[in-house]
């Protein structure tokens, strides 16, 4: 982690993703303005390069109750953390995972060799070095100390160690918080239940007592696999043959653990899948880019095997055919 977690958590709804990038700098004056803007006014720490390489470095933020969530890229550097960043530190810690190149962090007399897809704890309130040594992709989840305490026994205890990749709950949290991102802007109510399965999905990740490893899996797992699947679901829409079962297998559960999730959800399976294709042939219908295709090629791209009964669930989804709402988006044109 490279960033002082008070830095993380005082959003201002609709709880967006926030990018920042190098990219939006003078060439020749990047590494100066990105050691002012996000090492001095956002994550409170001190950049060194580590070569004459070009500078670069890209980070989306996105604040949440009490959790902030940190996703990025950069080249090869230094981040310090040192006891002056660390004078008004708030009472957190991050779990920061390294998604690719090669990358250390030194802390309390330790040194972690951070690997693709592990994670490093890191204490919020003792001084730090994060060394990224080639060019790479991190997310950095900053978490609430007092919550996750009352989850993991000895939680300090953890800080400077390292948790591997096939922990079954990291890398539910990592998809976790990746869909977040690509969902865009929360409301309060959705930010602060995204923020409590993070907590939860994360003291799953350390080592939740047993009691509270119960409550949380009930929790952050269950809701964490349900977004998972909606993802998986939403890019694989054109599978025609797409069902429970299947997505069942891919992510090593019972199909009808797949149906409960979605009837704990409100819905059903087949009735996501089935919103879910005809939203996609709809913003299909109005895109430019697919005004070559017929109605039955989009209908097929959808998942859609019968056009009859596309037209169907389409005008009763809308109120309009397909052929309306076409004709409709490029008359607006």
């Amino acid at each position: 982690m490279d960033c002082d977690p008070s830095s993380m958590t005082s959003p201002t709804p609709p709880f967006a993703p926030v990018q920042t990038s190098t990219d939006a700098f003078p060439a020749h004056r990047r590494l100066a303005m990105w050691r002012e803007i996000y090492g001095r006014n956002i994550a409170n720490v001190d950049i060194e390069t580590l070569d004459d390489t070009p500078f670069h470095a890209s980070v989306t933020f996105q604040g949440l109750p009490g959790v902030g969530v940190v996703t990025g890229s950069r080249s090869p550097a230094h981040y310090h953390v040192t006891r002056q960043h660390l004078a008004s530190a708030r009472d957190g810690f991050g779990l920061s995972v390294l998604m690719s190149g090669a990358a250390t962090t030194k802390q309390l007399g330790r040194e972690i060799i951070c690997r693709p897809g592990s994670a490093s704890i890191i204490s919020g309130t003792d001084p730090s070095v994060n060394t990224m040594h080639s060019f790479g992709s991190f997310i950095t989840i900053v978490l609430p100390r007092p919550e996750v305490s009352a989850l993991v026994r000895d939680l300090d205890s953890t800080f400077a160690s390292q948790l591997p990749s096939e922990n079954p709950a990291l890398r539910l949290l990592v998809r976790y918080v990746q869909t977040l991102h690509e969902n865009g802007p929360l409301e309060a109510a959705l930010a602060k239940a995204a923020a409590s399965h993070i907590v939860d999905l994360a003291a799953l990740a350390i080592g939740a007592n047993a009691d509270a490893a119960h409550e949380a899996r009930q929790r952050g797992m269950a809701a964490a696999r349900l977004q998972s699947i909606k993802a998986e679901i939403r890019q694989r829409l054109g599978v025609g043959d797409l069902s429970a079962a299947t997505i069942a297998l891919r992510h090593g559960v019972t199909p009808r653990y797949v149906h409960k999730l979605f009837e704990r959800d409100g819905t059903t399976f087949s009735e996501y899948l089935l919103a879910r294709r005809v939203e996609r042939a709809s913003q299909m219908l109005r895109d430019p880019a697919f005004a070559a295709h017929t109605i039955s090629a989009i209908a097929f791209e959808c998942g859609f095997s019968d056009i009859s009964y596309f037209n169907r669930t389409f005008r009763r989804a809308y109120g309009a055919t397909p052929s309306d709402i076409r004709a409709a988006a490029f008359r607006i044109r």
